[in-house]
């Protein structure tokens, strides 16, 4: 490991407790103990990449899941249970002579190893992050904290940050419906809703009785009933779908999903009575699977809405789209001056 003080490299046996033997400086995270094999110059690497160098910020969510890609694309199993269950048991097989009871402990061994290559090859384990979101804060940043006592530059704690809630009725602003607190954050602190006045709400039923309602949601199956639900429960509004979208999304093969709680038989009735999606689809949306919105590029998304904010406030504001109509808001084509 290479020591974030002073860059030297370092034997597990050169930094006991997290102290640099050379410099003689603590360090937050050892690869070697951490659940998610990371280095404080990892985080490092990939807020810089998350912050696009600074310019936007990021959020412990983001930061989570940026961190976490490695382990849900592998096909982990708990295969030393396994690999100890067998072992045992070949131990005692050499300690008979008893020819029945052999050939019945090795069938045994062989069930056990065809249940552990079963496990290989449909990667049960594929898809669930090794450090739960919610164990984030205290596995990672703590330790980070304890060391340097901040988090890392440009993070923004969602949990200190000011949380969609219930809008006045009478605002006539559009909303942007997002459930997630972390992409919430993310929002408010790259001063979206403000810059196109946008009002936050978290659930459907916090959504104000007019103007028009953009949807961030994730290609999973709670995420796309937000999107359904708030259709069908805001009939006569414009409700404009800003979410990742399942079917492209699963043909980008840099895009890593992973596994939560398994949607009901209810949730899933909705999904397929609306006839969208294809069996494949479905069968993917049954089993957990999801692409969350902390998983896309910060500057990305927040690109993506803003393009989305500016047409939603074009349509909604006669100031703008007057302005828009005498090219104040246009780029001059070629030719013009």
């Amino acid at each position: 490991m290479i020591c974030p003080h002073c860059e030297k490299s370092l034997l597990r046996k050169e930094r006991p407790n997290n102290v640099c033997s050379n410099c003689k400086r603590r360090y937050a995270l050892d690869p070697k103990t951490n659940p998610l094999q990371i280095s404080d110059l990892r985080i490092r690497r990939v807020m810089t990449k998350l912050t696009d160098e600074g310019r936007v910020p990021c959020t412990p969510g983001q930061l989570w899941y940026a961190l976490s890609r490695k382990s849900l694309r592998s096909k982990r199993t708990e295969s030393g249970c396994v690999a100890l269950f067998v072992a045992v048991v070949a131990t005692i097989v050499g300690l008979f002579s008893d020819t029945r009871f052999v050939v019945i402990a090795g069938c045994v061994v062989l069930l056990g190893a065809i249940t552990y290559l079963g496990m290989l090859a449909g990667g049960l384990r594929r898809g669930r992050p090794r450090v739960a979101r919610s164990d984030f804060h205290k596995d990672v940043l703590q330790q980070w904290i304890g060391v340097y006592g901040s988090p890392p530059p440009g993070l923004v704690d969602d949990r200190r940050h000011p949380q969609p809630g219930p809008i006045p009725a009478g605002s006539h602003h559009a909303v942007l419906l997002c459930p997630d607190p972390s992409i919430a954050a993310f929002l408010v602190a790259a001063g979206l809703p403000d810059r196109y006045g946008l009002a936050l709400a978290r659930e459907v039923h916090d959504v104000p009785a007019r103007g028009p309602v953009i949807v961030l949601h994730d290609a999973g199956a709670h995420g796309l009933l937000l999107l359904q639900r708030a259709r069908g429960a805001l009939p006569g509004r414009p409700v404009i779908d800003a979410g990742l979208p399942l079917r492209t999304m699963r043909g980008l093969p840099n895009a890593v999903p992973y596994r939560s709680g398994k949607p009901g038989r209810a949730a899933m009735a909705e999904l397929t009575a609306r006839g969208h999606f294809t069996r494949g689809e479905l069968r993917w949306l049954r089993a957990g699977w999801t692409f969350p919105l902390i998983g896309a590029p910060p500057a990305r998304l927040l690109a993506v809405v803003e393009r989305i904010a500016e047409r939603v406030g074009m349509a909604t504001d006669p100031q703008r789209r007057h302005a828009a109509a005498v090219g104040f808001l246009t780029w001059p084509t070629t030719g013009e001056r």
